[in-house]
């Protein structure tokens, strides 16, 4: 036998190696040029407060504040934007945006950056 480590080391191993890399993903900012921020802070207010209410506090969809928010991983909220929800009224805007501007409209609307005034007040 060439290597002498059971199983549920390798496992161990594996979860312990690759636990940093999850760690970065979930706590990583967002690159986005400030041009485009501005594209996708008009788009969170006029798509998205639509439906969620033009200060985000909700409407026909639940309310995208941080306190809402944040308690929900990263990637569940990207797909929710990308893929649109089944048998609801979120549709899918995988066709207007890339996975890159749904993390960061994520990470802003979970860290509370994109501030209900800025909303109101208009992004352009």
């Amino acid at each position: 036998m060439l290597f002498k480590t059971s199983f549920p080391e390798i496992i161990v191993l594996g979860i312990t190696l690759l636990a940093p890399q999850n760690a970065m993903a979930e706590t990583a900012i967002t690159e986005v040029n400030p041009a485009r921020q501005n594209e996708l802070m008009y788009f969170v207010k006029h798509d998205c407060g639509s439906c969620h209410g033009m200060t985000l506090k909700g409407g026909l969809g639940p309310a995208l504040l941080p306190e809402t928010l944040s308690a929900q991983p990263k990637e569940y909220l990207v797909t929710t934007i990308l893929e649109g929800r089944k048998n609801t009224a979120m549709p899918p805007w995988k066709s207007m945006l890339s996975r890159n501007d749904a993390l960061w409209i994520t990470e802003q609307l979970q860290s509370g950056r994109i501030d209900q005034t800025q909303i109101a007040k208009g992004a352009r």
